[in-house]
């Protein structure tokens, strides 16, 4: 076999045998999909910092894998070849948030369903997760658990500071409490009563109480 044969051979001909007008209008869908990703993302976001950088990653993700596995399907040696190929790339990004996973997930999901040509699929399939995704956004917890930190310097102080803590809020738990010789520190989670955090000022002054702190806790971090 010479070198001109090669160039002739039926596997390299099938690789070129494609057809644009399919191939454009999969990538549309791919970007229009991709977008819907990138805007359900956007809404439904609720961690500590939003990344643009990773949302537009979203509508990238879904053109690549669509032109990928358009490739794939057009070749049975091509696909091995790219199995091979893929194999061996590493993703060094760290997830921020554990939901980033399942936008991850979606977007080469569509990639995927879309370069297999089942675009009806791809659409209904993000729309029902699309809007799934935004109701169980919605669902917030309007009780935010909060944690409440005082210091105390005698058990008279930390009396009076638990009674008056009780009284003030709807919900009240001591996580821990620490003894020493500088005096008690009390930790608990309080839910607040209507968002009212007028009770950390009365509890300032009461005598014996020296210092008082109110953070919002999600479990994950304080803010």
């Amino acid at each position: 076999m010479t070198f001109n044969d090669v160039f002739k051979s039926s596997f390299l001909e099938s690789v070129t045998e494609f057809s644009a007008v399919d191939t454009l209008i999969g990538m549309l869908f791919a970007l229009v999909i991709g977008l819907f990703i990138f805007v359900v993302y956007k809404k439904t976001f609720n961690g500590v910092m939003y990344s643009t950088g990773f949302a537009m990653t979203l509508v990238g993700l879904s053109l690549v894998t669509t032109l990928v596995i358009m490739a794939v399907t057009s070749n049975v040696v091509l696909s091995l070849g790219m199995v091979g190929a893929l194999s061996i790339v590493r993703f060094r990004a760290a997830i921020k948030e554990p939901v980033e996973i399942v936008y991850l997930f979606w977007a080469i999901a569509v990639g995927i369903v879309i370069g297999a040509g089942m675009i009806p699929l791809a659409v209904i399939g993000s729309v029902i997760i699309g809007v799934i995704l935004i109701l169980f956004a919605n669902r917030r917890i309007h009780d935010n658990p909060y944690i409440l930190i005082f210091n105390c310097r005698d058990e008279k102080a930390e009396e009076s500071a638990i009674h008056l803590t009780g009284s003030g809020v709807e919900r009240f738990v001591v996580k821990s409490k620490t003894v020493n010789g500088a005096g008690i520190e009390v930790t608990a989670e309080v839910r607040l009563k209507d968002a009212g955090t007028s009770f950390v000022n009365r509890l300032n002054d009461i005598e014996g109480v020296n210092e008082v702190t109110l953070v919002s806790y999600n479990g994950e971090y304080m803010s």
